[in-house]
């Protein structure tokens, strides 16, 4: 099978063949003016597993992801507490990484920062400037839109609509096109700015992606990542700003943009205040249940979120944990059935990934190869079991998830547990109901829970979302 990624600029679905022998990937990542919040984490999680995925199938990837770590809402955020806004924004950027990890995100190869790459910025400003794309006002300079003909291939919009001035649409009445967007913008006496030719400032929202990219990587990438919502006009501005510079198109080879968390059907956003924090979640919900959460949906698809849509991640979750409780029950038992299952099971998650990251469906061969494990236990060896569980796990390894044990620490137990899950059935084949509903509820009192299925009986214990 042939990897296939959408491209937002083309609208197509191609074979990923990489610009060179290392895979280049560009994610947009926090603008630290506030905690991360579950939105951020359905983008991060699955940009995460495309490079998961990537690794797993051989290639070597190199993942850069920045953080905009000066902008007018840090900087109003941090006046309002009385607050340095370059301290504010390393609290918030420390904020990301306690409940990313926790998320097991892997780390970038690197993040750069929009204050560690101010040289860089002006000196990218100025070869706009040079190259006639770019031009200086009182307040600052600006990218002219009318000289890249090609404005609006991506997103098919060529300028803001319905969204009024602030502090992302530049007012400025020497503009010649109100197109143009803010390469730098003056600072004010009284807040933090650099020095450059043009003025005391700081760089526009756009241009600090283009110059980071263009440091790592050069005039083009394989990968960029990041939220629909930056469509337009963030990653619009960066493909004029980068292919103006550079006069190379295309400048990415596959745009990726996931799919907005909603809330009650609006966008989750910091500016909106509708936002949950990551951290709240984690506090009462396993990583890995919210992994599973933002990976039952396609990447690109909008997704709604409360605490009740949850608990389908969390019963899949336990179940799981159940599948990797079995054990083989013959010792000269069936091991091809098993082993069959399991070639069949990666065949069809890989099929799944390779049409652009179906994590969706990926998922779903993962849980048939549960299935098979739990039907073949009681007559395959425990070899092949233990086997099959092995495949489970590294493929859900893949997508991040680890099946850990319970909190309550079932490992002891499990063995007695097991066997009065056997006693009970072999009660319910002799229809001796009374003897099977007490084992049932005696287990309960024990907060063992009992749930069967047509592929046999689990437990697990219970959890905080038991009712």
């Amino acid at each position: 099978m042939t990897l296939h990624i959408s491209d937002t600029r083309t609208g197509e679905k191609r074979p990923f063949t990489p610009l060179d022998e290392t895979v280049r990937i560009y994610v947009c990542g926090m603008t630290p003016k506030a905690p991360p919040h579950v939105g951020h984490g359905f983008m991060f999680v699955h940009m995460d597993v495309v490079r998961r995925y990537l690794e797993h199938r051989g290639y070597k990837v190199r993942h850069l992801q920045n953080f905009t770590d000066i902008d007018d809402k840090i900087i109003d955020r941090a006046r309002a507490i009385g607050q340095d806004p370059l301290e504010y924004a390393e609290e918030q950027t420390r904020a990301y990484f306690e409940v990313l990890d926790r998320l097991r995100v892997r780390h970038a190869h690197e993040y750069p920062t929009v204050t560690g790459s101010m040289a860089e910025i002006v000196e990218a400003v100025q070869h706009l400037i040079d190259r006639g794309v770019a031009y200086a006002t009182s307040q600052g300079v600006y990218f002219s839109v009318p000289d890249f003909p090609s404005y609006g291939c991506l997103s098919g919009r060529t300028e803001e609509l319905g969204v009024e001035a602030g502090a992302r649409v530049e007012v400025d009445p020497e503009k010649r096109d109100p197109r143009d967007f803010a390469l730098w913008k003056l600072a004010p006496d009284d807040e933090i700015g650099w020095d450059s030719p043009w003025g005391r400032g700081r760089p526009g929202w756009h241009i600090e992606c283009s110059t980071m990219i263009h440091t790592a990587f050069g005039n083009q990438i394989d990968i960029h990542g990041g939220g629909a919502d930056l469509i337009f006009p963030h990653h619009e501005n960066e493909i004029a700003q980068s292919e103006a510079a550079t006069g190379e198109s295309p400048f990415v080879q596959h745009w990726m943009h996931t799919g907005l968390l909603q809330t009650d059907g609006e966008k989750m956003a910091h500016s909106a205040g509708n936002y949950t924090t990551l951290a709240d979640v984690l506090q009462v919900v396993e990583p890995d249940v919210l992994r599973l959460f933002f990976l039952s949906v396609h990447y690109r698809t909008a997704m709604g979120f409360s605490m009740e849509a949850l608990q389908p991640s969390a019963a899949a979750y336990e179940r799981l944990r159940g599948i990797m409780r079995a054990r083989g029950g013959d010792t000269s038992g069936d091991a091809e059935t098993l082993a069959a299952a399991s070639t069949d099971a990666q065949r069809e998650f890989e099929a799944a990934m390779d049409d652009d990251f179906n994590a969706p469906r990926a998922i779903g061969a993962l849980f048939e190869l549960g299935r098979s494990i739990n039907r073949a236990a009681p007559s395959a060896t425990p070899g092949a079991v233990a086997d099959a569980q092995d495949r489970l796990r590294q493929l859900l390894g893949v997508l991040g998830v680890e099946v850990t044990e319970d909190p309550a620490d079932a490992a002891d137990a499990a063995p007695y547990i097991e066997l009065l899950v056997e006693i009970r059935g072999m009660a319910r084949e002799a229809r001796q109901w009374e003897l099977a509903d007490r084992v049932r509820d005696r287990l309960a009192d024990l907060e063992v829970v009992l749930e069967d299925t047509p592929d046999g009986t689990i437990w697990r214990h219970t959890t905080p979302t038991d009712p």
